[in-house]
């Protein structure tokens, strides 16, 4: 069994996991071996805990049941994201009674993604599973950052990126680590400073429907019309890839996207 955990005994002798890699490489969702040796290795020692985390992710449901564990673990969880806790990994951050980000570290939310085949009846109940795995883990990210279903929800719509600044905003984090090594002066403009936190995020759904948007503007009405100098109003696509009207803009896309063939 390959695992993506290890422990280790660092210089205080404390007691230290690192969750290194793809979460489940193997199998642990509906495997019961390898959640029983996590358990095992969890419950052979006592103490505070430091687990540093680098991973993209993985199994949903592996991340849920390590983030119980370490939540019911009795001795006090101080949870170091070193590089990257993206999408389940970020699950498992959450479990952290401290969260602690490397300054170059990131963290990454989005909705869970399944592979589904069959009829219409099995894609529906894809979609039902999928929201309630989506529920489960707002639950995780609320009781944590103390931020609002809705507000939780579209940052996971929107797959959101975070540094560890914005990160420590919105209550995903406690601290940014060694910031107390280095006396940095705030640099930012006064009205920089101004800027909702989600203004500042990086989001790739906005970036590309930013691009959509810009292609769908409709075009100024040529010279040879006089009579039709007035700029229609432009066709936008909301977050959730519809129009106003609520339509779903292919045939425009089409058009529009022409040019660049």
């Amino acid at each position: 069994m390959k695992k993506f955990w290890n422990w280790i005994r660092d210089e205080t002798d404390g007691r230290v996991l690192r969750l290194e890699g793809p979460i489940d490489e193997e199998s642990f969702w509906g495997d019961e071996i390898t959640p029983a040796a996590f358990r095992s290795e969890l419950e052979s020692d006592e103490g505070d805990i430091t687990v540093w985390i680098n991973s993209p992710g993985g199994n949903v449901f592996a991340a849920a049941e390590i983030y119980t564990m370490l939540r019911d673990y009795p001795g006090a969880v101080t949870v170091r994201i070193a590089s990257i806790a993206a999408s389940a990994a970020s699950v498992v951050a959450m479990a952290g009674d401290r969260v602690e980000m490397s300054p170059t570290a990131l963290l990454m939310i989005h909705d869970p993604s399944t592979i589904a085949m069959g009829n219409t009846k099995d894609m529906e109940r894809a979609i039902d599973t999928l929201n309630e795995v989506k529920e489960a883990i707002i639950n995780a990210y609320a009781a944590k950052t103390g931020l609002r279903h809705n507000k939780i929800a579209d940052l996971m719509s929107n797959e959101t990126w975070m540094n560890a600044k914005k990160a420590v905003e919105l209550g995903f984090a406690d601290v940014v680590l060694y910031e107390g090594k280095a006396e940095a002066e705030e640099t930012e403009a006064d009205d920089e400073k101004e800027l909702e936190v989600e203004d500042r995020l990086y989001s790739t759904k906005r970036m590309c429907l930013t691009i959509l948007n810009r292609l769908c503007e409709n075009k100024p009405p040529s010279v040879e019309e006089p009579d039709k100098r007035e700029k229609p109003d432009p066709i936008r696509i909301g977050l959730d890839g519809r129009t106003e009207d609520g339509a779903m803009p292919y045939e425009i896309l089409k058009d529009k996207l022409e040019c660049l063939r």
